[in-house]
């Protein structure tokens, strides 16, 4: 498994296939990639993705099927910090704040994001 989980944007379009799939060839990779990329270009990058650590395979017939080994959750918690960091100078407010802005929430995520906020104060309240 390797240790930092970055992903170019290409790389990024191919695991979301793939974590959405659980796995795919060659072929149902490139199908539900946008543009038509060449079958060439697609298995390149699962061979770049193999060679990171990011996927593996298994000989499929003649074809190979690949599965992601990095969990999207993963992908997303590295980065995230990634963005937290360079682009909101590490203010995790700031960045909740754009999110919410952005985007319309449910009342069931609101509070779910109000239970999380009210768990960690309480945490930092027992350490104090």
């Amino acid at each position: 498994m390797p240790d930092e989980t970055t992903f170019t944007e290409r790389e990024l379009d191919v695991m979301s296939i793939l974590w959405r799939l659980g796995s795919g060839t060659v072929s149902e990779v490139r199908a539900e990639l946008p543009g038509e990329p060449g079958y060439t270009s697609v298995l390149k990058f699962l061979q770049i993705l193999e060679e990171k650590g990011h996927v593996r395979h298994e000989k499929e017939g003649r074809a190979h099927r690949y599965f992601p080994t990095v969990a999207a959750e993963e992908a997303g918690r590295s980065a995230l910090g990634r963005v937290v960091d360079k682009i909101f100078h590490g203010s995790a407010e700031l960045a909740l704040a754009r999110l919410v802005e952005e985007r319309p929430l449910s009342r069931g995520e609101l509070a779910r994001m109000r239970r999380i906020l009210d768990e960690l104060a309480a945490e930092e309240e027992e350490e104090q």
